[in-house]
């Protein structure tokens, strides 16, 4: 009854670990929840009014496949003003979430046969998509030493004839690693050199600590800009991940390919959701600077916690909401009369023994690892490590 395709695809790591938390907070169980990945604030006041007004103004209809007009000059000034970017609405395709903007990318884009480079750890719905697309996913591992980033060098090597894209995503989930623009730049030149394109994935653009700064790889040049798919979205930098807006930013002749890929699945995104996302990008940026300031702070609480739980290093994230710490000495240890052999043991032990969610690194391309997300309260940080450390003192 199945196709092949559907056969093939796996269900996200992220929202199985989520589910089993909810089912178990359902049955009464205190789940102290580190595996979603969404900000736990709330969207911003003027935002959301702006939602409001677009109910009771009735703009409840279908609009443009691709994106209201509005929305899409938004979009335009929002690259010019934070990423010296000039695009025109030929370029711009708003889409049903981010996910939704990569998935009409590897639909219109790849072709069976097709090579797309996926530096390891990936965010884990990267090689199903490609994969989906009939393209073949090739993943170059990344060094925990040098901050989970690949070299110009590493991309250059995978290189094949069959190469189409690669994917550059920063910051990164899951290990909220950013690339300098010095990384950025070399990785650019080598794919300008070999004909292979850039898809950047931004949508943690604006969660970035310690002063570091954020370029764009698409504005080094207008070659490379011709070159590059940029991706981003409003939901993690406003808090919107249930208003489900993604866009994407590229060639003329690729965002007409996924415009058109869109009308004949999902059509136009949420009338209303596009009409909060024009206050989100238009109106005042004080909530996200309010939003990053705390994360910031949970940063430096959750990996000094990590730190100090014997058995566990975690590295200093630069940007996102995510911790990627190193469990590789604690597997082969011994819970009763389980053995702990992959970093999926480790986090079903952490849910079931000690009530705390997290994510497998396994699920990432990172098999020695867990994926913690701070996007949750200090209290709760506080007790999530209590309670893993506790844990993690019972293993033999």
């Amino acid at each position: 009854m199945l196709s092949e395709r559907a056969k093939k695809i796996k269900p996200s790591p992220t929202m199985a670990i989520t589910a089993k938390a909810n089912e178990m907070k359902a049955r009464g169980f205190d789940i102290i929840d580190f595996g979603v990945g969404e900000p736990d604030f709330d969207t911003a006041e003027n935002i959301k009014e702006a939602g409001i007004k677009a109910i009771k103004d009735g703009f409840t209809k279908y609009t443009a496949v691709g994106g209201i007009n509005e929305l899409k000059d938004a979009i335009i000034e929002k690259f010019r003003r934070d990423n010296d970017l000039v695009y025109e609405r030929s370029e711009i395709l708003v889409s049903c979430g981010g996910k939704h903007s990569i998935f009409n990318l590897c639909m219109a884009m790849f072709n069976p046969g097709d090579e797309v480079i996926i530096p390891s750890p990936y965010w884990v719905s990267y090689p199903e998509m490609v994969s989906l697309a009939g393209a073949d996913p090739v993943i170059p591992p990344s060094k925990e030493e040098f901050g989970f980033k690949i070299t110009a060098g590493d991309v250059n090597e995978y290189i094949t004839p069959a190469t189409k894209a690669v994917i550059i995503n920063s910051p990164s989930n899951p290990t909220g690693a950013v690339y300098t623009p010095e990384e950025l730049k070399f990785i650019a030149d080598v794919c300008l050199k070999k004909g292979v394109f850039i898809i950047s994935d931004e949508i943690y653009e604006k969660l970035i600590y310690d002063n570091q700064p954020f370029v764009s790889i698409a504005s080094f040049s207008e070659d490379v800009k011709k070159q590059t798919i940029v991706l981003n979205g409003v939901s993690k930098t406003y808090s919107m991940t249930g208003w489900r807006i993604g866009y994407a930013a590229g060639p003329k002749e690729l965002i007409k390919a996924m415009t058109d890929i869109q009308s004949q699945s999902t059509s136009n995104p949420c009338s209303i959701s596009q009409k909060a996302a024009v206050e989100a990008l238009n109106g005042s940026q004080d909530a996200v600077e309010r939003m990053v300031e705390e994360f910031a702070k949970r940063r430096n609480k959750i990996v000094g916690g990590l730190n100090a739980i014997k058995g566990i290093k975690c590295i200093m994230p630069k940007g996102a909401f995510y911790v990627f710490p190193n469990v590789r000495r604690l597997l082969n240890k011994r819970f009763g009369d389980k053995v702990i052999k992959t970093s999926t043991d480790f986090a079903e032990f952490l849910l079931d023994e000690a009530g705390v969610a997290v994510v497998p690194g396994d699920a990432f391309g990172g098999w020695n690892y867990i994926r913690l997300s701070y996007a949750t309260s200090m209290e709760n940080i506080e007790e999530g490590l209590k309670r893993i450390g506790d844990a993690v003192g019972k293993l033999e």
